[in-house]
């Protein structure tokens, strides 16, 4: 039986390059110097470095609300100032947690509450509910909110999108300078641009350690390290963190370490994290002997498109390229070869209340992968963030059962 790994020692760099990351945030807000820019997390981060400002993503604020449980207790506050407990949590969460005055970061840093924005810069590649949770803030801090507008259902990516999204690019820089102050530089942008290729080169390899047998990392894994990738992508910190982990997965990998002890079985995971139950369900699946190796939602921050040579058209091509953006064609098809590059036995499908564009299996595509691929799947109904969407018991009783069929099928 493999052994099982011991904690990933790379993780204690995480942590300071978070505090860091949070901490220069915090001052520069408090200087008003260098200027802060919200973004969400699939947004032209890139330009925003390559103009000077420090980057904040409220998303990632909304996963660690989440992941802390605050969100439970936040929630409410937003949905009585009249956002609907049927839009996304991390929208909720994060207004709520604002309207009274707190945060997971007055905890883990010491900070009294998030940094003040200059600018809100979005796109709407993930939904249209970063749009209005980015103008509410814009009319609280009387600061300008731009964005760009994705389309979606792409199937093919075509010339005509790219050009559309890059021109919308291109177009917030006048604002973008003014607030900053710094004029736009286009040999900063190719460094910023590269820097983020880079890192996306790396993230994969990291993933891409779940199709080892047994596998060195699982998704539970994957939604703590992805953090880099999220927040200090454009920054060569990001890059540094992730050739560190790499040297240790090559060497944890050598000496037949399992992130699973006993691995048996081993899953793909569609959808949304369950943030507050991530310890819950990452021990239940330990039990079980079941790897869950790989996610839709962690490969979100793969570009393979950045190219520093054309800035903004490959900048747009990698957000129109994004998951869930894409057809129901495109994502089925995804899934399927990301099933049989990671040797998964079965599809574990989470069905988040308030955020449908990452809930796939709404539109039969559970049936579509028995019936016509023989793969076994699984539908658990939750939420990212809202807890009172989400049944421990429930979720317990069938992922056991999941498990149960998909060994019985292998016997």
């Amino acid at each position: 039986m493999p052994e099982a790994a011991p904690p990933i020692a790379t993780v204690k760099l995480m942590k300071k390059l978070m505090a860091d990351h949070f901490l220069g945030l915090d001052q520069a807000a408090k200087a008003g110097s260098p200027k802060v820019a919200w973004c969400t997390s699939v947004g032209p981060a890139e330009l925003l470095h390559a103009m000077g400002f420090d980057v904040y993503f409220p998303e990632n604020h909304g996963a660690m609300l989440g992941a802390t449980r605050m969100a439970s207790n936040t929630i409410p506050t937003a949905n009585a100032a009249g956002y609907s407990p049927d839009i996304c949590s991390y929208l909720t969460a994060d207004v709520g947690a604002f309207l009274q005055g707190v945060t997971p970061l007055t905890k883990a840093y010491g900070i009294e509450t998030v940094p003040k924005p200059d600018v809100l810069v979005f796109n709407t590649n993930q939904c249209r509910d970063v749009q209005d949770w980015f103008e509410w803030y814009g009319r609280h801090y009387k600061v300008p909110v731009i964005g760009v507008r994705t389309q979606r259902g792409v199937g093919e990516v075509e010339e005509s999108m790219v050009a559309d999204v890059a021109s919308q690019i291109e177009a917030t820089v006048p604002t973008l300078e003014a607030v900053s102050g710094n004029k736009f530089d286009i040999d900063r942008l190719r460094e910023t641009v590269d820097l983020s290729k880079q890192c996306t080169v790396m993230w994969k390899k990291v993933l891409e350690y779940g199709a080892k047998t047994p596998a060195q990392l699982t998704f539970f894994d994957h939604t703590i390290i992805m953090a880099p990738a999220v927040v200090l992508r454009g920054k060569p910190e990001a890059i540094s963190f992730y050739e560190t982990l790499l040297a240790e997965l090559i060497q944890r990998d050598e000496q037949g370490l399992a992130a699973v002890p006993g691995e048996s079985f081993r899953l793909y995971w569609d959808g949304m994290p369950v943030w507050g139950r991530l310890r819950m369900l990452g021990d239940l699946m330990n039990s079980l002997h079941t790897a869950i190796v790989a996610s839709t939602y962690c490969n979100s921050w793969i570009f393979d498109a950045f190219d520093a040579a054309d800035p903004f058209s490959s900048m747009a091509r990698a957000y129109l390229e994004l998951f869930i953006v894409r057809d129901e064609a495109f994502k089925e098809q995804y899934i399927l070869d990301h099933v049989n590059l990671y040797g998964a036995d079965g599809i574990v499908f989470h069905d988040a209340k308030t955020c449908p564009n990452n809930s796939n299996n709404r539109y039969a595509m559970p049936q579509r992968f028995l019936e016509m691929h023989g793969i076994p799947t699984l539908v658990i109904n939750g939420d990212l963030n809202d807890l009172r969407c989400f049944s421990d018991e429930q979720a317990k009783t069938n992922l056991e059962a999941f498990v149960e069929q998909i060994e019985e099928l292998a016997a």
